[in-house]
């Protein structure tokens, strides 16, 4: 095991699940939350602090500030208390309540957003309230993830060598999409390497504007955004699919029920992955990975909880079924 001096330095970037027993599918789930920050931001908040350290926007009395729906913010948060910057999260009302209090006890400071405004959504809101502090005190300094190129960048570096590594003959690669950061890191590398033949499959949640579908309510956080981001180029993705989030919830508890305890951002990639392996590659006997962004201990108030499903979506757990539902995905190849 390595020795460390930060937080950061640490990353478990060789962890796949093997999902074929449980779908019936050739599919390998990357596991991106074995970090001090326990998801796959850590790589962002990473990459984006240190360029900014590197170009001199970010000095010692220099204030941090992000939107986040909770992993990037927590990320952040700790890079910050073990490099000694103040970090100002701006999050919203959907934001799971253990990451906003992780957050507030590595020295962070909590904004939350509670209203939505007008077609941007909370994301919306959220940013103008960014745009709000960045105007009012010259120290601040917003990393903006949605823009910063040092966002997907780091997933050129690390993550899709890493998986290119394991699997030197992948076909299909599924990636959610929530800043699409690592989506376009992976879709990038990829795409550049000489004579690959690796098909990128976008996953997201029904109500995102980021692949061009209507706005609509979203309660799980993390993947999908109600502005879409300035790092999407769609011309690097192969596919996109869409999920509703009941789907991912009935998701999530399969692999709860099989011992794995995911986020709601597995649950939507896994769900996309397995709809579209079905649909497109019936009886092919390819190789595929998924990204699975974090763990489920976050959202043991959310989607593990019955009466908050209950609430939100009208199903028990005898409504949630044991898998994918068909039709509805919203699969739009190209």
């Amino acid at each position: 095991m390595p020795i460390i001096g930060t937080p950061q330095e640490f990353h478990e970037e060789d962890l796949f699940v093997d999902l074929r027993q449980l779908y019936g599918w050739p599919l390998y789930l990357k596991c991106e939350a074995f970090n001090f920050a326990g998801s796959v931001k850590l790589k962002a908040a990473a990459s984006m602090i240190d360029a900014a350290e590197r170009s001199g926007t970010l000095g010692p009395d220099s204030v941090l500030v992000e939107s986040s729906s909770g992993n990037l913010g927590l990320a952040l948060s700790m890079i910050a208390a073990a490099k000694g910057y103040r970090f100002i999260c701006v999050v919203d009302a959907r934001t799971n309540l253990t990451t906003r209090q992780a957050i507030e006890s590595l020295g962070g400071e909590v904004h939350v957003i509670t209203e939505a405004t007008g077609a941007g959504g909370f994301l919306g809101a959220r940013l103008d309230h960014v745009r709000a502090l960045c105007s009012g005190d010259e120290r601040v300094l917003w990393l903006n993830q949605h823009a910063n190129a040092n966002n997907w960048m780091a997933h050129y570096r690390t993550t899709a060598p890493a998986i290119e590594k394991q699997f030197p003959g992948l076909d299909l690669l599924f990636v959610g999409a929530g800043t699409t950061g690592t989506l376009m890191g992976c879709a990038r590398y990829f795409k550049d390497r000489p004579g690959s033949q690796v098909t990128i499959v976008g996953v997201d949640s029904v109500g995102s504007v980021t692949f061009g579908g209507p706005p609509g309510a979203r309660m799980i956080p993390g993947l999908g955004a109600g502005v879409r981001p300035a790092l999407f180029d769609e011309s690097y993705v192969d596919d996109m699919v869409l999920v509703p989030e009941i789907d991912t919830i009935r998701t999530c508890h399969q692999l709860a029920r099989s011992g794995f305890l995911f986020g709601g951002s597995t649950g939507t990639v896994v769900n996309g992955a397995v709809r579209w392996l079905a649909e497109h590659r019936p009886g092919e006997d390819v190789t595929a990975v998924a990204i699975s962004p974090d763990l489920g201990d976050r959202y043991l108030d959310t989607i593990y909880q019955s009466n908050w499903v209950q609430d939100i979506y009208g199903l028990d757990e005898f409504g949630l079924g044991t898998g994918p539902t068909p039709a509805t995905s919203g699969v739009n190849q190209r």
